[in-house]
């Protein structure tokens, strides 16, 4: 099992009423081949406090275990008010579109749309386990010489085949020109509780 929710933790800030985080239950299709879809949504949680969360973390890994899915959060916080107003606009644009049969989805596409935070948060999606031995540090290294100069590197978080490294922005150009295979996530969501491949 990866249970991460001590690593989770420290990333959840809450300062005011209008904060929250956006976590997911989701079945995928990796481990569930008789999905018509790529991922079908179980149940979404907006968090609004670390107390919320662990009040209903039991409820999170059984509906994880029943329905074999994925429970990920994005570790950027959110803001009711700004959700709000990006679904009004998703509704208005599925009704101007004629597709009235995804209104019911404006809200949480708009949870998707979109961060609030002022200290963002970006993942590099490593799957490769040797290559993860033998080159974290010099990443690490990396990373931290990069335009802005100082520390980026704020964390890991195991995934299912690899590891979610999370840093503050750098330089992804430059980046880009020594690292050629790695993902660089923006604002997509990481492990809370999952299955790890064996």
């Amino acid at each position: 099992m990866i249970d991460n929710i001590e690593l989770i933790l420290p990333f959840l800030v809450f300062e005011s009423s209008d904060d929250f985080y956006y976590l997911q239950i989701l079945q995928r299709k990796k481990e569930n081949a008789e999905l018509g879809s790529n991922s079908r949504v179980i149940k979404n949680y907006y968090i609004t406090s670390k107390e919320y969360l662990l009040e209903r973390y039991d409820e999170i890994k059984k509906l994880w275990e029943f329905f074999n899915a994925r429970a990920s959060i994005r570790l950027n916080k959110r803001s009711f008010e700004k959700v709000g107003f990006k679904m009004l606009e998703n509704t208005a644009n599925s009704m101007r579109n004629r597709e009235y049969k995804f209104l019911n989805k404006s809200y949480d596409r708009a949870c998707g749309q979109g961060h609030d935070d002022k200290y963002k948060k970006w993942i590099l999606d490593i799957d490769d386990n040797d290559w993860l031995e033998s080159q974290t540090e010099e990443l690490i290294e990396f990373l931290n010489n990069l335009q802005p100069l100082g520390n980026k590197y704020l964390s890991e978080v195991p995934s299912k085949s690899g590891l979610h490294i999370i840093t503050s922005p750098f330089n992804i150009e430059e980046f880009n020109r020594k690292y050629t295979g790695i993902e660089i996530h923006k604002d997509n969501p990481t492990n809370l509780y999952m299955m790890k491949n064996e």
